[in-house]
């Protein structure tokens, strides 16, 4: 099973829907046994809170089902125990190198596989929920492609 990490800075609009859209492609493609996604913060702020109510809209106007989520910060132990962690823009990578220390070279920006997508922003202050959903679908879709090889 391919262990997959989504990580954003607070993990209440991003790294959630990102693990959304991730669990809504595994299903559509039959490759839920191959797959294990949660996605995580690299902060302290909104632990325990569930996703922000403007993304949830944007997940349920784009038909992506979503569960329960309840933020927890990233450990040392979940990246060991990860096979891919994929980050949203370059803050979160300077983060994750204080957070976590990836020997292993398992934290990839999550548009690594994609063409012309160089971050996600943030939609907390952008209120650009469409777009993120736009560009975390495609992301996800090529990270899929290039993990079922």
């Amino acid at each position: 099973m391919i262990k997959v990490i989504f990580v954003c800075h607070g993990s209440i609009c991003r790294s959630p829907a990102a693990e959304m859209i991730f669990r809504d492609e595994i299903k559509k493609s039959g490759l839920e046994s191959k797959f294990e996604t949660t996605s995580l913060a690299l902060s302290l702020e909104e632990i325990g809170n569930d996703i922000y109510p403007p993304m949830k809209a944007a997940l349920r106007a784009n038909g992506i089902p979503f569960i329960r989520h309840s933020a927890r910060r990233l450990t040392q132990a979940d990246l060991d125990g990860c096979d891919r962690l994929f980050y949203m823009d370059e803050s979160n990578r300077r983060i994750l190198s204080y957070l976590v220390n990836d020997s292993s070279k398992k934290c990839l920006p999550v548009f690594a596989y994609s063409k012309g997508i160089y971050e996600i922003e943030d939609p907390w202050y952008s209120d650009n929920y469409q777009l993120v959903i736009d560009e975390l679908r495609r992301c996800v879709n090529d990270i899929l492609t290039e993990l079922d090889k």
